[in-house]
Parts: structure tokens; sequence; C-alpha cells
């Protein structure tokens, strides 16, 4: 058995796919929907909605299938997410990739496989849209082009999902993104008495960008500052854009040590980067508070309580790039 390779931009789909905010929700009739017509349409005992997590695969939809979700080691969806086209497997027990996996050899006792790539909106390839069959056999080329087609349609639901909750300059989590993951998050810091820092951050110069080169310029400086946010901090951190120039970081599991160590190295980060080069007129003000559920115990004062610190720097004048 081979085990999937990680995907040249492992970090960045696992980013996509954690913003949809989709692994572990209910069953949703849209998806259900899909699946049962690939059922019907191939003759399958077996199709699924899969998504590639870090260290799992996990089914969003499936039919005939008891099992959520099993280990990416041993996917085939985990194959299929390292192309663009269909992953097609005629005999799994002739393969070697698959022919001793556990899932050949044991239950479900797959014999064809083919998956399509599923995508976020950002064009990650997140998971598979794929059918499973217990005998091995053949597809057409008219039948892999239906199964593109159901792939497609699962894009466009996916794209759906995302439109509510995601920033569509930077594709971060936006205010209301930031609200339903980040009350989750609080809540299980609360149940497990974790520490957790929301940073909030605002950047200096961005007007004069605008005015100086135009809305179009200022889109791309936003863009490229929320990049860099994203390379810097954990995929389990929450990024979001709260509007304008103002960013946010939720970090569970940190300090206020930790970030402030961190958001140094950031700093680094961003005078070395290509947009700060571009635009030296540009700086960040940077607020910081640390999660407490008898003074901050809601998102909301953890916000403000952060955005007040970061006020506080900026009427004190502080050096650019210098944080409270």
């Amino acid at each position: 058995m081979q085990k999937p390779q990680l995907p040249s931009d492992e970090t960045q789909r696992l980013r996509a796919l954690q913003r949809l905010k989709i692994l572990d929700t209910d069953i949703e009739e849209r998806f259900d929907r899909i699946t049962r017509l690939a059922c019907r349409m191939f003759n399958v005992p077996i199709a699924l909605v899969s998504l590639v997590d870090q260290d799992r695969q996990w089914f969003k939809s499936r039919q005939g299938l008891d099992a959520c979700q099993t280990g990416r080691d041993i996917s085939f969806c985990g194959h299929a997410i390292l192309h663009d086209g269909p992953l097609v497997v005629l005999d799994a027990t002739q393969d070697p990739r698959f022919d001793d996996n556990p899932l050949v050899v044991g239950a479900p006792f797959i014999r064809f496989y083919a998956g399509h790539p599923i995508h976020s909106p950002d064009g990650s390839r997140i998971g598979t849209i794929c059918i499973i069959d217990r005998t091995p056999r053949k597809l057409s080329d008219a039948d892999l082009l239906t199964l593109a087609d159901l792939a497609a349609m699962i894009d466009r639901e996916m794209s759906l999902l995302s439109i509510s909750t995601t920033d569509e300059l930077t594709h971060l989590s936006n205010r209301r993104g930031l609200s339903e993951i980040g009350e989750h998050m609080l809540a299980m810091c609360r149940r497990t008495s974790a520490t957790a820092v929301l940073i909030a951050i605002d950047l200096d110069g961005f007007k004069a960008i605008n005015d100086t080169f135009g809305h179009a310029e200022g889109d791309t400086v936003l863009r490229k500052f929320a990049s860099l946010l994203l390379r810097h901090f954990r995929t389990s951190d929450v990024v979001a854009r709260l509007g304008g120039d103002e960013f946010c970081v939720l970090a569970s599991g940190a300090t206020e040590a930790s970030v402030t160590a961190s958001l140094a190295r950031f700093a680094t980060t961003f005078a070395e980067s290509e947009l700060a080069q571009s635009h030296p007129e540009l700086s960040w003000s940077v607020g910081v508070a640390e999660f407490d559920n008898d003074v901050t115990g809601s998102l909301k004062s953890l916000i403000e309580a952060a955005d007040g610190r970061m006020y506080n720097a900026k009427r004190a004048a502080k050096p650019r790039r210098r944080f409270a």
C-alpha cells in the first residue's frame, strides 16, 4: 500500500477547507441529493462527498457506507486530490497503491473507485466526489464527463456555503465568520480551561495609498497583507478581515507573551516583504487582549479590549510596526 503524498499547496488547501467551516457539520440535503444521483447514474452501491482533512478524510455526504470518516493514510481520495483530473482505479486488487489497503482487503471491499476533485472558492482541491463498487468495472469518456459535472455541482454549493462568512476580497473570514467560529472556540476554551488571545490589527497609511494610487492598488495591498498574515500564523488560528483595513487574529492555546514574540517575528517578515518594499509608507498598529472568562467572557468584549489597546497605541504615536 502506498500512502498518499501531500499536495504542494497543503497549507493553503487546509486553510481553504477550514474557512468553509464544513467539517463535522450535519448532513445536508443539497449534498445528499448529489451522492444519491451519483449512485443512480453510475449504478454503484457507494457514493461519497469526501473532504480530506489533515489526518483524515471526512464524509460530508455518504450513500451505502456507515463510517463517517477514515484515516487519510489509507484513503483513495488522498491520492485523488493530487491532480486536477479524475482518479480511476479499475481493480484495486491489481493496483500496487491499493492492493493491500485495509479498505480493499476488508470492508467495504473496494474494487472499483473513481474520484473527481472538488474545490473551495479559491480553487484549492479540498476533497472529492467519488463512486465505489465492490466489483471491477470501467468508465467511458461520457461517464468521466458526468462525474466532472457532479463535481462542478458540489463546487457551486461550496461557493454558496462560503459567501456569508468569507471576505470576498481577501478570502479571510469576515466579521460574521469570525463570530460563528470564534464563539465556538471560546466556548471550548471555557470547557477545557484553555487560553486564547485576540490580536487587533489596523493598517496605518492605507488611506494615502488609496488616495495616491487608486482603490485597485489599495485592494492589492489588502490582499497581500492578508496573505502575509495567513502564512505567518498557525492553520488553527482564525485570521479575519473585519472591514476596511481592520484585521484580527484569534489564537486558541496562546498567551499574550507567546503572541508578543510571534508579532515581533511578523514585524521582521513584514519589513522584508515585497509589500513593505513597494509601499514604505505603510505600517500597522496592534492591540492584544488575552481571554479571561470573568472580564472578556464574550468574543465581542475580547474584540473591544484588543481594539482599545490598539487605538491607545495609535494615539501614543508609537514607532511604526509596534504594538500594545
